[in-house]
């Protein structure tokens, strides 16, 4: 287990603002969240295991070869396991837990592993995903994006854009998740938990 508050000096760990080509806009540290808080108080949480931030790094090198203009913006990195507890206390209870990684578990987030991202087109404007960040409904769902194309759900362009984001993720080792177009974990995550300290 490492403190929060031992993160920035800990050699295991990089800050996102070291990474060139991307934007940082953690949204548990404001009230644009599912809760309407900052949650984060005063942790400073811009941070990734160094090797889930090299990759991103190489991510964010990808979109830039490949769609010129367009960069990665970084909305949750490093969730310290009080702060899952936290969120996991709100939705307690109810169908939305879904969405949370139970932190007796934990959440790869936890573990500096996990990052949260979409677009930025390039006047810097977030593109059109078809649903928002933590948006808790199915059309934020990878794995019904078909149905909800045929249902008119969803744009053919929102899922191009989906695309291009799961390409520049995919391409330097993330792996996405079912439920949430915007999630994105590096390694595996039985390994992750096995072997990794979580962050407290």
């Amino acid at each position: 287990m490492i403190p929060c508050e031992e993160v920035p000096q800990h050699p295991d760990f990089r800050a996102l603002l070291s990474i060139p080509r991307i934007d940082v806009d953690l949204r548990y540290a404001t009230r644009d969240n599912f809760v309407g808080r900052n949650v984060y108080g005063g942790l400073d949480c811009s941070y990734l295991r160094r090797e889930a931030a090299d990759a991103l790094e190489r991510a964010a090198a990808w979109l830039s070869v490949h769609r010129p203009g367009y960069r990665l913006r970084v909305l949750d990195a490093l969730r310290p396991q009080r702060v899952q507890e936290v969120l996991w206390a709100e939705l307690q209870g109810t169908p939305l837990t879904l969405y949370l990684a139970n932190p007796e578990r934990g959440s790869i987030h936890s573990f500096g592993m996990a990052v949260d991202v979409t677009l930025l087109d390039p006047r810097g404007q977030e593109v059109d995903m078809g649903s928002g960040f933590d948006e808790m409904a199915l059309t934020s769902h990878p794995d019904h994006e078909a149905e909800h194309l045929a249902r008119g759900l969803l744009s053919a362009a929102q899922l191009t854009e989906r695309g291009w984001l799961r390409a520049a993720m995919r391409e330097v080792g993330f792996q996405g998740i079912a439920t949430e177009w915007w999630h994105f974990d590096f390694g595996d995550r039985i390994a992750v938990r096995r072997d990794l300290p979580r962050v407290l």
